[in-house]
């Protein structure tokens, strides 16, 4: 099964669907893993009623951490800013499928972190957002 997770997110590192920018964008947020080097932006649009219509992710870094990106992205549009608020680490680790270790964790979780730091409107990312 892990063969299976492995594959996926491999071609979402090496063919990402959400990879880019948006102009316009309502939200957008941008950090990195000062352990790695991972960067990751984030573009969002909303709609009046506050549901995610499009989104894009920009940046570098393992595969791990893009992958994430783009499956978080493909995962939010249609949500709520309110659903999204509620998405947690173990959301991340279930789209995900492989179990990763601290290191690989943080790279995992960085565009949750861009992500519910720009829908919260923060001008830093914390790691208390992925908990």
């Amino acid at each position: 099964m892990d063969d299976l997770y492995r594959e996926v997110i491999i071609e979402h590192y090496k063919n990402p669907s959400y990879r880019g920018k948006l102009d316009p964008h309502d939200i957008s947020f941008a950090d990195n893993n000062p352990l790695c080097g991972d960067h990751i932006q984030i573009d969002l649009q909303v709609s009046a009623e506050g549901i995610v219509t499009d989104a894009r992710f920009d940046g570098q870094g393992c595969a791990i951490s893009q992958a994430s990106a783009d499956l978080l992205l493909e995962s939010i549009i249609g949500k709520t800013l309110e659903d999204v608020k509620k998405i947690n680490k173990d959301y991340i680790l279930d789209l995900l499928g492989i179990e990763l270790g601290p290191v690989r964790l943080k790279c995992a979780l960085l565009s949750l972190k861009v992500l519910k730091a720009g829908v919260y409107g923060l001008q830093e990312a914390g790691d208390d957002l992925v908990e």
